[in-house]
């Protein structure tokens, strides 16, 4: 059973752990070579930042200006569209390709009880607005918020300053004045869009070495994307609006809005492609989204044409602003596509008491991931396109063959997939049969992920306080086994005292709490762990008459569904060698590829027009990516294969481990000196958490002032906006424990 246990710390690879000497403290040369890497990749980014935002000053335009010329005219084979790239899109992945040998050399250095008490781990923790449009923001995001605030706010005042006065020397006539002005204006709200848009494609690239590096989950990251969403998709709205007003002075709307020019701005390709992004924009307004949820993401897939338009419209040099984020983007996209072609072979589908669904599907041991990871599934007998994010509820000390979530019936999706699983088992029941044939191929699964923190941050506190409401238990069952698990292997593990808050409707949703893997907990690990699960059930005052019984696990039998292979590890957040030659391989290919075309098809046929070399630019950065880059991952694949196939075992062999860990853990629940989950759970009816007192009696318990208390939640909007205000309350309060608020609760 040892043998089956997958060591979170040990994810990270050897690597790190080799930069330590023989006694555990780091060695001077891999500690300098740590400090040069955070440098370089800081100086990169500081200097980009600045770049990009004093770009509106008089002495950075002309420094560029000359530094294009130079460039263009004696050095560059890719002219202006080269020296555009290197400015702005140049540094995004000269830090990726540091990330990467970052991550790949000191991958467990994040794993530091120090950094609690370190300043930007506070203010990324410390809760700053807790009621308001954005939901709960942290310090740093807020820092974040006022940063691109003050830069819209510079940029397009300077802009509008410099145009007036540009404007005021001109001898126009008044009427023509107005028209240039709001002509000069709308391209300056253009200009700032594209900018805007480097940082719109970097959240959703969802295993970006980016998001690692700097540890931000996907989950997080995707409330960053839809902030600048709006304000992007503002920006080019009020770009569109200046140029549609003055051109409506002019009398020539119909014929400015459908030019094509060879040389200079296609406005009929800018149409298409605001016209693309006002549908996703709208269609993305949280009241759509929450109503008409497949309305959104079918509207979301215009992307494409978002932005091969805008391409189109603008051309290959103004494109290359943002050419690196969007190239980021593409290469996440392609390995994404590559993994979800795997058709997954689900070792259970069960349907629980209280109506959840619980899929475990089946993995690689290769494939790991912490116990606040995340996956997306698709069921094509539900629909091609519809990719939904689930938590995973298996820790990855559970099993090395399985991976499991679960899932609660709110849509039509999730109906659909519930009655699929039970006419299966009503057939099955019918036929009393052992044959398989009726149910494979029902549920055709594919996976994409695992995603999540880079930083197992539930390891990291010795007072940890869970707050979760309904099936936001899921993560949370998780992060329960796997501290237990350590606790039992006296693996590395912080968490000392535990308390679980957890509000649920009905009596019934209690049961998911038997989908953990640990069941049970000896007296030695009750000595370690001081673990309480607090039970609050809102809709019944009183305990139902069958209570007595709710600990007994009433889930109906699963099916297995065999599709054809355990889940894929090409993921952006799996093998960081291979990672890291993909992302090489396809930057050069994309490179090379260009200048081959400038010097073989653009200067040999003297392509000129904008259009035409920026959807060249566009087709050499996808073609990077597919040739050079699919070699890579064709290589990949099949080391995981051969990985896969020296550690090959059979549906039988699958049945015959589940089993036994069932076995075992049976076992462990029969032991007199074990406690069960159940057995530490305390069940309050009719009332919700007080936070305020459960967490002031948890601190004083944790060591008071001298506490570090980590708090995670999962659950709506209202509860994770009580518990962040909570933890901003605490927090204030002088001599009193730091807590350190996260949340895990995926919006869409």
């Amino acid at each position: 059973m040892t043998q089956e246990r997958e060591p979170l710390l040990k994810q990270n690879g050897g690597a790190g752990n080799a930069a330590a000497g023989a006694k555990g403290s780091p060695a001077v040369l891999p500690s300098l070579a740590r400090s040069v890497l955070k440098f370089l990749m800081w100086a990169v980014f500081l200097s980009w930042a600045a770049g990009i935002f004093f770009y509106p000053t008089a002495p950075v335009q002309a420094a560029f200006r000359k530094w294009a010329d130079i460039t263009s005219t004696e050095g560059l084979i890719t002219g202006l569209t080269g020296t555009v790239f290197l400015f702005f899109s140049g540094p995004i992945l000269l830090i990726a390709a540091l990330a990467y040998v970052y991550i790949f050399a000191f991958a467990g250095d994040h794993i530091q009880k120090k950094k609690l008490r370190s300043l930007s781990f506070r203010l990324r923790t410390f809760p700053v607005l807790v009621d308001g449009p954005l939901g709960v923001v942290s310090a740093v995001e807020f820092f974040g918020i006022v940063l691109f605030i003050v830069y819209i706010v510079f940029s397009m005042t300077y802009y509008v300053v410099d145009s007036v006065s540009f404007i005021s020397k001109a001898h126009l006539p008044p009427t023509t004045r107005s028209e240039l002005l709001l002509a000069l204006i709308g391209l300056r709200f253009g200009s700032v869009g594209l900018f805007c848009m480097i940082f719109l494609f970097l959240p959703v690239s969802r295993g970006s070495v980016l998001l690692r590096l700097i540890d931000i989950p996907f989950e997080h990251a995707t409330r960053y994307h839809v902030w600048l969403g709006h304000l992007t998709m503002a920006l080019f709205t009020l770009h569109g609006l200046c140029y549609v007003i003055s051109w409506s002075l002019l009398g020539r709307l119909i014929e400015e809005l459908i030019q094509w020019k060879e040389v200079g701005i296609a406005n009929l390709a800018g149409v298409i492609s605001l016209a693309a992004g006002l549908l996703m924009w709208v269609t993305s307004l949280h009241p759509v989204r929450k109503r008409f949820f497949e309305l959104f993401f079918y509207t979301h897939q215009l992307y494409v044409v978002f932005v091969v338009f805008l391409v189109l419209h603008v051309g290959d040099f103004v494109f290359s602003i943002s050419a690196g984020a969007v190239f980021l983007f593409m290469l996440d996209r392609f390995l994404r596509f590559w993994q979800s072609r795997t058709k997954v072979d689900i070792v259970s589908a069960a349907c629980r008491p209280c109506g959840t669904v619980e899929l475990v599907f089946s993995k690689p041991p290769s494939l790991r991931y912490n116990a606040l990871s995340f996956i997306f599934v698709q069921v094509r007998e539900l629909s091609f396109l519809q990719w939904h994010p689930f938590s995973v509820s298996s820790s990855p000390m559970d099993g090395r063959y399985h991976m499991s979530i679960l899932i609660k019936v709110l849509g039509t999706w999730t109906d659909t997939m519930k009655r699929i699983i039970t006419d299966v088992q009503e057939q099955k029941t019918r036929s009393d049969s052992d044959s398989d044939q009726s149910q494979t191929g029902r549920i055709t699964a594919s996976i994409e992920g695992p995603y999540g923190h880079e930083s197992p941050y539930h390891l990291m506190y010795e007072n940890l306080i869970l707050v979760a409401g309904g099936i936001g238990i899921s993560p949370f069952l998780a992060i329960l086994s796997d501290i237990i698990h350590r606790v039992e292997q006296g693996m590395p593990c912080a968490p000392k005292n535990v308390l679980v808050l957890w509000s649920v409707k009905k009596t019934s949703e209690l049961s998911l709490l038997l989908a953990a893997d640990a069941q049970s907990i000896s007296s030695s690990v009750s000595d370690k762990l001081h673990l309480d699960i607090q039970a609050f059930v809102t809709q019944e005052s009183d305990p139902p008459l069958e209570d007595g019984i709710v600990g007994d696990d009433q889930k109906s039998p699963g099916i297995f569904v065999k599709n054809g292979t355990a889940m894929s590890g090409l993921v952006g957040t799996g093998d960081n060698f291979w990672a890291a030659m993909y992302f090489a391989a396809s930057t050069l290919g994309s490179v090379l590829g260009f200048v081959l075309v400038q010097l073989y098809y653009v200067k040999r046929y003297n392509v000129y027009a904008w259009w035409h070399l920026g959807l060249l630019l566009l087709l050499c950065m996808a073609a990077g990516i597919a040739l050079p880059g699919g070699l890579v991952v064709l290589l990949w694949h099949l080391s995981e294969k051969r990985r896969m196939q020296d550690d090959r075992w059979d549906v039988d062999a699958r049945a015959g481990t589940a089993d036994a860990e069932q076995t075992t853990n049976a076992a462990g629940g029969a032991d007199a000196s074990a406690a069960s989950l159940a057995a530490l759970r305390t069940t309050r009816y009719g009332c919700r958490p007080k936070f305020h007192a459960e967490f002031a009696a948890f601190a004083e318990r944790a060591g008071g002032a001298a506490a570090d208390v980590g708090v995670l939640v999962c659950g709506p909007a209202g509860l994770q906006a009580s518990v962040a205000r909570e933890c901003r309350s605490q927090n204030l309060r002088r001599g009193g424990a730091v807590f350190h608020f996260n949340s895990h609760s995926f919006d869409l």
